[in-house]
């Protein structure tokens, strides 16, 4: 059986990014296959799109939000994602911490890296666009902090976050969390169970 290649396009201010990476483990583990993260800065989708975040698309619809709550928290307890919290720093600019995502890459701490990023965020509420709270955060979870702080000033991962997000648009990425089996996109949190689907047909 040969397992197809799995990418999880994603940036750290999307919550629901959030949800997809604590779902993701469990596809994994079903399924044999292995999701490649692909850091790809939300802003600049954004901007390229024309797309907007739900709570600046629908900021005149109510019920709207309200019904997006719901199917959030949905999720969170189907998949019984009880440390999950809303953020009140939200939005975030989430510059820094997305050259740190390919920093992490190139420093061999990725993995640990991502998941000390997205408790901080969505986890533990943390004002993760202040220079000196990603600091702490980073080093509390054993990261070398200061030698990652300073890589997201190197022009290579500048330039690599910049080609990252520009493939995402080429492809037909609006938003995050987005994934690719193969050449296919799906998005949204909501549909990991088509993804995982995918996964097996493709196997």
């Amino acid at each position: 059986m040969t397992t197809p290649a799995v990418e999880f396009l994603f940036d750290f201010g999307s919550p629901n990014a959030y949800l997809a990476h604590r779902v993701i483990p469990a596809i994994e583990a079903r399924t044999g296959a292995k999701f490649v993260y692909v850091p790809a800065l939300l802003g600049g989708i954004f901007k390229a799109t024309g797309n907007r975040s739900p709570m600046e698309a629908f900021g005149g619809i109510p019920s709207k939000l309200a019904y997006e709550g719901r199917e959030r928290d949905r999720f969170v307890a189907r998949h019984g994602l009880t440390r999950f919290a809303s953020n009140p720093h939200f939005p975030v600019n989430t510059l820094a911490i997305m050259r740190g995502a390919v920093a992490a890459r190139r420093l061999g701490v990725f993995e640990a890296y991502v998941e000390a990023v997205f408790v901080a965020m969505w986890e533990q509420g943390r004002k993760m666009d202040d220079p000196a709270v990603i600091a702490e955060v980073l080093a509390a979870a054993g990261l070398p902090a200061q030698e990652l702080i300073a890589l997201t000033q190197d022009q290579a991962v500048k330039d690599e976050l910049v080609a990252n997000t520009n493939a995402a648009v080429a492809r037909g990425v609006f938003g995050s969390p987005s994934f690719f089996v193969g050449d296919e996109l799906w998005f949204g949190k909501d549909r990991l169970g088509e993804v995982e689907t995918a996964i097996r047909e493709a196997a």
